[in-house]
């Protein structure tokens, strides 16, 4: 089946990273992408009230930084909870640049669970992570998790998987900001279970390799006719005897659709990923295709 349309695309982490090397080396710098990136989550909130941003130690905390400056420079004063000493090198830039600009900071440990605050921002782990959750980032997790506040993540749910979506632990967000372009992870295994409204920030990197396309989860149901193969995640695991930690669902769908020359289809409630023998497609009921 082919549409006649652009796609929005979806990628994997190392793609992803490939390509924003590729826009660093060639066309901009990490320290502009960065900024970008935290303007593609300013753009995509009505930011008002009390807001506190929550970082770590690498690059997804420096998009919370650099956030920080934005809001300050646009009269919201933000809160920065850290939960390492440690920065990245432009997450070092825009940390001293937002406290200079007047952003207050105070220590994870007295977070809370963020009690008075309006919005809460998820800047801890990003795409890349794998692990266990624990420590100072399993209190913040929980803490972000048991606010009231108007929950948002940056690039993806920390804990989740950027390439599987597996998590043992992650961020419930009311909306996840994805930056440059969707990741496999948000539309995998445990992720569609912890976002509730996910967009994509377009900060200009071309990527180096076309992979997956998105599709409007309303068209879900023109995969799903004759002859098709539609299975949940979990009856995949089952028929196929694969875990979610060995398996790219994408790539092994595909080679089903091609040897079993049909379409494929696996979802979970709320997503789905589709190898329709050219192409393999993502949607999910919670993605917004517009971009910020």
């Amino acid at each position: 089946m082919e549409f006649n349309m652009n796609f929005q695309q979806v990628v994997s982490v190392g793609n992803m990273r490939k390509s924003d090397a590729n826009a660093i080396a060639n066309h901009t710098t990490s320290a502009q992408l960065m900024h970008r990136a935290a303007k593609g989550i300013y753009n995509a909130v009505k930011f008002t009230g009390k807001v506190a941003i929550v970082c770590g130690k690498g690059n997804n905390g420096g998009d919370g930084y650099a956030l920080a400056c934005i809001l300050c420079q646009n009269g919201i004063t933000p809160t920065i909870f850290r939960i390492s000493d440690s920065f990245s090198k432009d997450g070092l830039y825009y940390y001293k640049t937002a406290i200079s600009l007047g952003a207050a900071e105070e220590s994870i440990s007295a977070a809370g669970s963020f009690t008075g605050y309006d919005i809460v921002v998820d800047c801890l782990l990003g795409t890349g992570f794998s692990g266990e959750i624990k420590g100072e980032l399993l209190s913040a997790i929980e803490q972000i998790n048991s606010s009231n506040a108007y929950i948002i993540s940056a690039d993806i749910n920390s804990g989740i998987n950027g390439d599987t979506g597996v998590a043992d632990i992650a961020v419930n967000s009311d909306l996840t900001v994805s930056i440059g372009s969707f990741k496999t992870g948000l539309f995998l295994n445990d992720a569609p279970y912890y976002i509730e409204s996910a967009v994509n920030a377009d900060i200009g990197i071309e990527l180096l390799e076309e992979e997956y396309k998105l599709i409007d989860y309303s068209l879900l149901h023109m995969f799903e006719g004759y002859n098709s193969c539609v299975m949940t995640t979990e009856e995949f695991f089952s028929r196929y005897k694969y875990t979610p930690d060995n398996c790219n669902i994408a790539e092994c769908i595909a080679k089903l659709s091609t040897d079993e020359r049909r379409t494929i289809v696996v979802k979970t409630e709320h997503s789905a990923v589709i190898a329709d023998l050219k192409y393999i497609y993502f949607c999910a009921d919670y993605v917004t295709l517009n971009t910020f």
